[in-house]
């Protein structure tokens, strides 16, 4: 059996035979023909004159490529046998190059002083829109802060900088040199009932504007009224030195308070308390539907992120009477 087996697969009839031998003798012929390339081409003579003429044009277009706007100059080397290149000088080190140093006044220098001094024109335009918004460069290191003013031209312009000090603005009366709000203080007596007071009481302490009276109040409702005195202080943008002058014209009347049922409020009404938050306000309320109501506001102090302090501050406005 594998007799015939092997002679089914081995044996070929005549025709096959020459077939195979064909395909052979293409595959052979296939493999050699690139070796044969080199000998059908025809070489053709080389001509020096035109060889010269070629290198010439190399060189012509060496020297132009060297001499336009690409970012490149030519650099040779005592060889010359080679041609080397370099980045040229970028833009900005022209234009520090280019800069003229004179004294001035950032808050009144213009467009023309800036672009002398080697400015961008876009930085310039984000100085122009901070001082058209009524900012002000108060000393000469506040020119760190501007955007796109790279710290190396701070320091070139520092020694320059000459800014002219505002004088204080001296009230119509006998005393030149009394300022308004020293006018105030010397005129106002008596005592201010922080928790009924208006905007316009507020306003007759020294130092206290219309601003500052309006978030005054704000603070006052949001808290639900002050327990204190001493909370006046807390509200933003209050100097502490003007409250230091206006303590002791304040009193506080704080039975009127506005207190939380932390029995029945809801996340919502407690964490816009300005001592409460989200955070305390998402804790008190689980407390309340892990262990129930609260029996006292003392009960509070359970919680772990409680502490005396914290306690002390929000305990007046809050209760668990109904």
């Amino acid at each position: 059996m594998k007799q015939e087996w092997i002679k089914d697969y081995f044996t070929f009839t005549k025709k096959e035979r020459t077939g195979v031998i064909a395909l052979l003798l293409i595959i052979l012929l296939l493999l050699f023909i690139p070796y044969l390339f080199p000998y059908l081409k025809k070489k053709q003579a080389t001509n020096k004159a035109d060889f010269e003429k070629e290198v010439a044009k190399l060189k012509q277009l060496q020297i132009d490529s060297s001499q336009n706007n690409s970012g490149y100059v030519k650099r040779s080397y005592d060889d010359g046998e080679r041609d080397y290149y370099q980045p040229v000088k970028r833009k900005y080190e022209e234009d520090n190059n280019k800069a003229e140093l004179f004294v001035f006044d950032p808050n009144t220098a213009t467009t023309e002083s800036w672009k002398r001094l080697g400015v961008k024109d876009r930085t310039i335009q984000t100085i122009q829109n901070y001082l058209s918004k009524g900012g002000k460069f108060r000393q000469p290191e506040d020119l760190y802060k501007v955007y796109g003013l790279k710290h190396e031209d701070v320091a070139r312009m520092i020694p320059y900088v000459s800014i002219k000090q505002e004088e204080p603005i001296a009230s119509f009366t006998k005393e030149p040199s009394a300022t308004f709000e020293n006018k105030k203080a010397k005129s106002f007596s008596g005592s201010i009932e922080i928790n009924s007071a208006d905007t316009t009481a507020l306003i007759s302490l020294p130092g206290i504007g219309s601003k500052l009276s309006q978030r005054i109040i704000s603070f006052r409702d949001k808290l639900g009224g002050f327990n204190s005195v001493e909370q006046v202080a807390e509200t933003f943008g209050l100097p502490d030195s003007t409250f230091q002058k206006i303590k002791p014209n304040l009193i506080c009347n704080n039975s009127a308070i506005k207190k939380i049922n932390i029995n029945t409020a809801d996340i919502n009404l407690l964490k816009v308390h300005p001592y409460i938050r989200h955070a305390l306000a998402n804790v008190i309320i689980q407390y309340r539907t892990e262990h129930g109501n609260y029996n006292s506001v003392n009960d509070l102090n359970k919680i772990s992120m409680m502490n005396d302090a914290l306690f002390r501050k929000i305990s007046p406005y809050l209760t668990t009477e109904k």
